[in-house]
């Protein structure tokens, strides 16, 4: 059986659906699975056994550089149509990856009206299904692949089935025990203060861990070197790959995240991390799997659900709520599940 499959992006989105694949894959040993996602993204499908094909769509460049859409638009258009498929499944439940299904040739499945993020959507699919809306994002995405291709719903644990050769090895040299401190994220409301991570990397620095910081853009970057200004056991990772930085975390002692796209990355790898969530709710979006801690902010307007704090009352850091976060609950978490070599 041949699946195309449409889940474009986010990072965590596309890192959501690999459960789902797993399941596919042990209800219908037969299927094979082509996955159209954002270019930036295109490592990620390529670990999953049940993907045959990816194909890059690159909307994110696109928007900014609209001339290239010219001739990058004629060939996705030429791949999407180059095969017919038994099944288009779109998992994204958008527009725009709705369009993408129109193109494709093959009988179209996608969310119903009061399951999808952009009810216009719908009108394209052949099939509509109903996932119920209140549940993780994992949860439902497994549901959704059960009743598109016909299997019961699974009960089993999360399996992001990622085969760790198939990700290559780390090419950033490092040894010993050291841990990742993913300390990017995009809501201003999501960032744990940088004074927290300072005296976290005091913490693993004493119990004799390295900490490696990454970064995915200048801001992140600047951040990264002054966590690590004057330490020598913390150190700013250049520009890797999402391979190269998954093979650095399966390799990890210990992984300490915000709500970030990387965290989910953690957790698909199976690396221990403790996640930190204030703005956000993990019961929608949290990272699932084993070893996977989340401390959430214990404060009156927890989870905000906003891009930005708007807290003015008096406040020991910013945002506020993580206060009831410190440095050391986190560190003292993660310690029950840290690897040593």
């Amino acid at each position: 059986m041949k699946v195309l499959l449409i889940k474009t992006s986010s990072l965590g989105d596309v890192l959501h659906t690999l459960p789902a694949l797993t399941d596919a894959f042990k209800a219908r040993p037969d299927i094979r699975f082509d996955w159209v996602v954002e270019e930036s993204l295109v490592d990620i499908p390529g670990w999953h056994p049940a993907v045959d094909r990816t194909i890059a769509f690159a909307n994110r460049r696109w928007r900014r550089e609209p001339w290239a859409m010219f001739g990058g638009g004629r060939r996705l258009w030429r791949e999407l149509r180059g095969r017919h498929y038994d099944l288009v499944l779109d998992a994204q439940g958008l527009i725009k990856s709705a369009m993408l299904s129109v193109i494709a040739r093959g009988s179209r499945y996608g969310l119903a009206r009061d399951s999808a993020r952009e009810p216009l959507a719908t009108w394209v699919y052949h099939h509509r299904i109903r996932i119920d809306r209140h549940q993780h994002a994992i949860d439902r995405l497994r549901q959704l692949f059960a009743a598109a291709l016909c299997y019961p719903p699974p009960e089993s644990d999360v399996d992001y089935g990622i085969s760790h050769d198939r990700l290559g090895p780390a090419s950033y040299p490092v040894s010993g025990n050291y841990v990742l401190f993913l300390h990017g994220t995009t809501w201003p409301s999501k960032h744990w203060p940088e004074p927290y991570w300072r005296e976290l990397i005091r913490l693993a620095n004493g119990d004799d861990f390295m900490v490696l910081l990454p970064s995915g853009n200048a801001m992140e970057k600047a951040r990264a070197e002054r966590l690590a200004t004057d330490n020598t056991l913390a150190q700013p990772l250049p520009a890797l790959d999402l391979s190269e930085l998954a093979s650095l975390l399966v390799n990890a002692a210990g992984v300490v995240a915000v709500d970030t796209g990387l965290g989910h990355l953690a957790a698909a790898v199976a690396a221990p991390c403790v996640s930190i969530y204030g703005a956000t709710d993990p019961r929608r979006t949290g990272t699932q799997a084993r070893q996977q801690h989340h401390l959430v902010a214990e404060f009156p307007c927890a989870p905000c659900l906003r891009r930005r704090c708007s807290y003015t009352g008096e406040a020991a850091v910013t945002p506020a709520c993580y206060a009831t976060v410190p440095p050391a609950k986190v560190w003292g978490t993660l310690q029950a599940s840290l690897k040593k070599h």
